[in-house]
């Protein structure tokens, strides 16, 4: 294996990692084993055409497009993630045995945001086949505090791989597969507390499972685990320093008591129909068609119906003694409030002893009222009161004549407790 195309040997664990991609154009990674292929910005910013405008290249935003050639997409098994422009991107997966044999070419074409430009590179995958594919011990951990791009780093999936191989001790142990939990339905979380998605990350090997592994299978754990409780295993604490594993989650497969299903489909054919005779078009003289009735459905039928509950509600109202007695009572209380109305907006109302017209001591004019003849009456209480008298108060009033004044006297009265305000009329002629 070639420098550029490093892989990640870390105590019996293979993880095929290219940290730069210019530097080999041809890689090799094997089935069912994790590859991981980075696209350095730094590289790609060294294809692009000088730009004759000042500024830092090296903040440029870039972005990646990567595909099958020939093709909109990439293949199935390919994944490719890059957070913000400013990092850079990720292209990630397990190959299976099926693409083994296979030459998958990816193009990669880079974008500079500033300045617009492009650059193209293909990236050729040759999937080798392996002799110990697939283990048959799998295991799939959920980890609560990762994103799927920091878990890809060779240092971090070294460090998960050498806590897995010191809790599970097998000879041979292999990253199968990550996949962001987002994929599998997650949500995504809220930007506070430093809250990340998760990612789940198969492993296999090549001996049955640990008993610490298996202690999430006991009945007490599955119990807490139905309460929504984290359950008590006591191998956690060796993950805990780096990695949050939600043990609930975890998946422990043995491939070996799987009993393979095999779908049968059916044979799909030549692809030629079979022989129905020779094609006998509709005859050109087409009888014509009667919308009679379908008029009759549609219109006559509603039409009828309505014009038979309008009679019966016409009977109900005008000619039975209740429907009336309500047209009457309905026509009173009309008219009595349009006399109400008409009564409100020509009513005249005593003014206030401040708007009352005021002699001059020294010249004998009068001053007039403060009040304009353009009042609006309606607006004004229909009885007016002074606070000072508990009881009983005592307002003199103005004729419409201006000769004469009345005495009305308001009378504080109490109804179940409640004060109201009721006007008694007494007529006094100064």
């Amino acid at each position: 294996m070639t420098p550029a195309a490093a892989a990640l040997w870390l105590m019996g664990s293979v993880v095929t990692i290219l940290s730069r991609a210019h530097a080999d154009r041809n890689v090799y990674p094997s089935a069912g084993v994790l590859f991981v292929h980075v696209l350095e910005r730094e590289y790609f910013k060294g294809e692009f055409p000088p730009y004759p405008k000042s500024g830092d290249a090296s903040n440029d935003p870039i972005t990646f497009n990567t595909n099958l050639q020939g093709f909109p997409d990439r293949p199935g098994w390919l994944r490719y993630i890059q957070r913000t422009p400013l990092s850079d991107g990720v292209l990630y997966g397990s190959p299976t045995a099926e693409h083994v044999g296979k030459p998958t070419v990816i193009e990669i074409t880079a974008y500079n945001r500033r300045t617009f430009e492009t650059a193209r590179h293909n990236l050729v995958i040759n999937i080798m086949a392996t002799e110990e594919f697939p283990l048959p011990y799998q295991a799939e951990f959920y980890i609560k505090n990762m994103n799927v791009e920091e878990m890809l780093a060779s240092e971090v999936l070294g460090d998960f791989l050498g806590a897995v191989k010191n809790v599970w001790q097998p000879e041979r142990l292999n990253a199968i597969n990550i996949t962001s939990a987002l994929d599998r339905g997650g949500r995504v979380p809220l930007p506070i507390n430093n809250l990340k998605e998760g990612v789940y990350v198969m492993v296999g090997a090549d001996v049955p499972f640990s008993s610490c592994l298996r202690e999430v299978e006991s009945p007490h754990n599955q119990l807490r685990c139905s309460q929504e409780m984290e359950p008590a295993i006591s191998c956690d604490k060796k993950f805990r320093a780096q990695f949050h594993i939600d043990w609930c989650k975890i998946s422990l497969v043995d491939i070996t008591k799987v009993v393979p299903v095999y779908v049968s489909r059916p044979d799909p054919g030549p692809g030629i129909l079979p022989e129905f005779g020779e094609y006998n078009p509709p005859s050109e003289a087409l009888k014509s068609r009667d919308y009679l009735s379908d008029f009759v459905v549609t219109l006559a039928v509603p039409s009828a119906v309505a014009l038979v509950l309008f009679v019966v509600l016409g009977y109900a109202m005008c000619c039975r003694r209740e429907g009336v007695i309500q047209l009457v009572q309905h026509n009173s209380i009309q008219k009595s409030s349009k006399e109400l109305r008409s009564l409100s907006k020509s009513r005249e109302i005593s003014w206030p002893l401040s708007t009352l017209p005021v002699f001059n001591p020294v010249s004998g004019e009068v001053v007039p009222p403060l009040h304009p003849d353009s009042y609006e009456t309606t607006s004004m209480p229909l009885m007016q009161t002074q606070t000072n008298l508990q009881n009983q108060i005592t307002i003199p009033q103005q004729r419409p004549s201006g000769d004469a004044y009345v005495m009305s006297t308001f009378r504080r009265m109490e109804v179940n407790g409640i004060p109201e305000e009721r006007k008694v009329a007494e007529a006094l002629n100064l």
